[in-house]
C-alpha cells in the first residue's frame, strides 16, 4: 500500500487512534494533515508530522466556520485531501433521562454533524479527480448500545447510516465511503479504568485482550488503498469478536 502523491486528512490526530492512523498513512507515503481542536494539539501534531511529510492544523469539526477556515487555509496552500478520516469525537455520558440537552447536542454536533460538514466540503475535489476515500471511525457502541451513552451511540449509528447513503451516491465517481468501528482499544480512556472494569470488559471479548491502536490504523490504511476499491458502504468491526454481524 503506497499513498505517494495522495493527501490524507485525519481529524482528532493528537492522540490515541487518530495519532496511530496519521502515523500509519504517513509511513505509507501519504502527505498527512492532522487536526486538533486546540492550538497546542495542532502544534504537537505539526512537530511530529512535518519532518516526515505532513502538518498539523486547528479544527473544531462541530463548528461550520472552523471547517470553512480549514478548507480556506488548505486551498491557499494548494493542499486538497484525497483521503478523509473522520476520527474526531467526544463523549458526554449520562443516563438518558438525566442527560442535559446540551450534552446531547454537543455529541451529535461533534460526532455526526462534523462528518457531514467535512464530507460535503471535500467531496467536490474528489469528484474532480475521480478518486477519493472517506473512512469514518464509529464504534461498537453504535451497534451494541451502552448504558449512559445514548448520545454517543446515536451519533455513531448515525454516521454509519450517513456513510451508506454517501456510498450509494458517489460509488460511480470513484469514491468509496466506509466505516471502521473499534471495540475497546487500549488508549488513555481505557487506562483510566479500574481493574474490575477492565476484567469485566475482557470477559466480553473472545480474543481476551483490548485492541491496539494499530489494529484500527491498519484497517483504515487498507480501506484507503487501491486494494479496497471494490469495498464500499461497509462497517468493518475491529473488536476481537466482541460483536459479530
Amino acid at each position: 500500500m503506497n499513498f505517494r502523491g495522495k493527501v490524507a486528512l485525519v481529524t482528532g490526530a493528537s492522540r490515541g487512534i487518530g495519532k496511530a492512523i496519521a502515523r500509519e498513512l504517513l509511513s505509507n507515503n501519504a502527505f498527512v494533515v492532522g487536526t486538533s481542536r486546540s492550538i497546542e494539539g495542532a502544534e504537537e501534531i505539526n512537530s511530529e508530522l512535518s519532518p516526515c511529510g505532513g502538518c498539523g492544523m486547528v479544527l473544531d469539526v462541530s463548528n461550520v466556520n472552523s471547517c470553512d477556515l480549514l478548507i480556506k487555509k488548505l486551498s491557499e496552500e494548494k493542499i486538497f485531501p484525497d483521503i478523509i478520516v473522520n476520527n474526531a469525537g467526544i463523549t458526554r455520558d449520562s443516563l438518558s433521562i438525566r442527560m442535559k440537552d446540551s450534552d446531547w447536542n454537543d455529541v451529535i454536533n461533534a460526532n455526526l454533524s462534523g462528518v457531514f460538514y467535512l464530507s460535503k466540503r471535500f467531496i467536490p475535489h474528489m469528484l474532480k479527480s475521480k478518486w477519493g476515500r472517506i473512512i469514518n471511525i464509529t464504534s461498537v457502541v453504535g451497534s451494541l448500545g451502552n448504558i449512559g451513552q445514548a448520545n454517543y451511540a446515536a451519533s455513531k449509528a448515525g454516521i454509519e447510516a450517513f456513510s451508506r447513503v454517501l456510498a450509494k451516491e458517489f460509488a460511480r465517481k470513484g469514491i468509496t465511503i466506509n466505516c471502521v468501528a473499534p471495540g475497546f482499544i487500549d488508549t488513555d480512556m481505557t487506562k483510566s479504568l479500574n481493574t474490575n472494569k477492565i476484567d469485566a470488559l475482557l470477559s466480553q471479548i473472545p480474543s481476551g485482550r483490548l485492541g491496539h491502536v494499530d489494529d484500527v490504523a491498519y484497517a483504515v490504511s487498507f480501506l484507503a488503498s487501491s486494494r479496497a476499491e471494490y469495498i464500499n458502504g461497509i462497517t468493518l468491526h475491529i473488536n476481537g469478536g466482541m460483536y459479530m454481524n
